[in-house]
């Protein structure tokens, strides 16, 4: 496991029994691990590789120079349990090694034009709650950890992919048009999927927007409400049976009441 991982400094936040920080050892990921195939592949019917079935984990090899943020139970049974999970990819860390894991389905070029002005990206991904912690609570715990993680690495931009169940693009075609003629993110932070699904398969005036809005998945959802934008073409990852959309939140364009909500109280 890479040291980058393990020396990353944790920050915490509490909310009762739970808090969220980022991992310090090798056994706070692989419990991340677990969860993440707990979510992805037992519930969400992704195809886990030989060695992840056996090992009943979600693991490839961008988990080595990640920063991973846990959301953390300590009233299950006096032992730490992983409830919620991100994975976080800063720039600085991707250029050292293998690049983005986004880049092996979105051209980032434009993103990437964007950075070298100024500011750091930073790539978001793995994001899963156990079912039972699907609450304001735990979702308002991540977005503290990430919002004191942008303070803490002068983050300008973040990104990643989101997904929508399934892996036929007919089947989402009002979100996926909802997105594109609503949601669009300008040239300069536009990627582009690399095999290329078209999102705009329904005229703006053919469908109810505020339908479509409502039938997007949570977390799609709590994006758009930070000022996510996304960028061209949806990409059918069928390993993990998803249609997923590039989103794309520059940090300016988060409200200031969210910035205010999440990093308040930092030591309760």
């Amino acid at each position: 496991m890479s040291a980058h991982v393990l020396a990353a400094a944790p920050f915490i936040h509490r909310a009762g029994q739970l808090d969220v920080r980022v991992a310090t050892s090798e056994e706070e990921i692989a419990a991340a691990q677990a969860l993440r195939y707990r979510i992805f592949y037992d519930e969400m019917g992704a195809e886990p590789t030989p060695a992840m079935a056996r090992a009943r984990r979600d693991i490839d090899d961008y988990d080595s120079v990640c920063d991973h943020l846990l959301v953390i139970d300590h009233g299950l049974d006096g032992k730490p349990h992983v409830v919620g999970t991100y994975r976080m990819l800063r720039q600085v860390v991707a250029a050292m090694h293998r690049g983005f894991y986004s880049a092996g389905e979105y051209d980032l070029t434009p993103l990437l034009k964007t950075s070298a002005e100024g500011g750091q990206l930073l790539e978001l991904g793995r994001s899963c709650v156990a079912p039972e912690y699907r609450n304001n609570a735990t979702i308002s715990l991540l977005w503290r950890g990430i919002a004191s993680y942008l303070q803490t690495h002068g983050i300008s931009h973040m990104f990643g992919c989101a997904s929508l169940h399934g892996t036929e693009p007919a089947a989402h075609a009002v979100e996926l048009s909802y997105l594109y003629h609503h949601h669009l993110a300008p040239p300069e932070l536009r990627a582009r999927a690399l095999d290329h699904v078209p999102m705009d398969r329904i005229p703006a005036d053919r469908y109810d927007p505020r339908a479509a809005s409502r039938a997007l998945p949570p977390l799609v959802k709590g994006y758009l409400r930070v000022g996510a934008m996304v960028g061209d073409g949806a990409f059918v990852d069928r390993q993990f049976n998803t249609v997923d959309v590039f989103v794309v939140m520059p940090v300016e364009r988060i409200t200031r009441r969210y910035l205010d909500r999440f990093t308040a109280n930092d030591a309760d």
